[in-house]
């Protein structure tokens, strides 16, 4: 099921990318693709570690592009038409039939009794994760993990330091 709604959320996201024609929408439709693509990956391995760094390195670049675009289209309006609207709202509820429809334990779901069924997920991700985990922070690596928290910390502290707003392609004119 879970892997049903990750997909239609990133077929919607596709479709509604195609539709747009604002570049700040359409860079905020990227972030939440690789969001959505970060999360399912994460699913499907064991560990959430690759796909956290590898969302993180692309969301730093998305941040870049997000500001160039930012600088470039800062005036210009956006329009919803009605028929975007209507398009978007039309779609929406297509895939979530289909969705459904197409889940074989939509029923017995819908039967079940909720609160055991979220109980026995809760569980389950607890106990996924967790041996993979215990390894990273336990004794012959846990001073290797804080020297690398302290040592990103600092150098974000420098680099916020360093940096000027007043200087680069991106500065005010005044």
């Amino acid at each position: 099921m879970l892997n049903l709604i990750m997909l239609t959320s990133y077929i919607f996201n596709a479709i509604m990318f195609i539709q747009t024609n604002h570049p700040m929408i359409m860079t905020i439709i990227v972030i939440i693709q690789t969001i959505i693509a970060a999360v399912y990956l994460g699913l499907l391995s064991l560990s959430y570690w690759f796909c956290y760094i590898l969302t993180l390195v692309f969301l730093g670049g998305m941040l870049v592009l997000f500001s160039y675009i930012t600088s470039l289209a800062s005036n210009e309006l956006m329009f919803m038409t009605s028929k975007m609207i209507m398009t978007t709202i039309l779609l929406m509820i297509t895939l979530l039939i289909l969705m459904f429809f197409m889940d074989p334990w939509f029923y017995t779901t819908m039967t079940k009794n909720t609160d055991t069924s979220t109980m026995e997920l809760i569980n389950t991700f607890n106990t996924e994760a967790t041996p993979h985990l215990l390894k990273l922070y336990n004794k012959p690596t846990h001073l290797i993990t804080l020297l690398l928290v302290n040592y990103l910390f600092l150098t974000l502290i420098v680099i916020v330091k360093i940096t000027n707003i007043f200087q680069g392609p991106l500065r005010h004119k005044f």
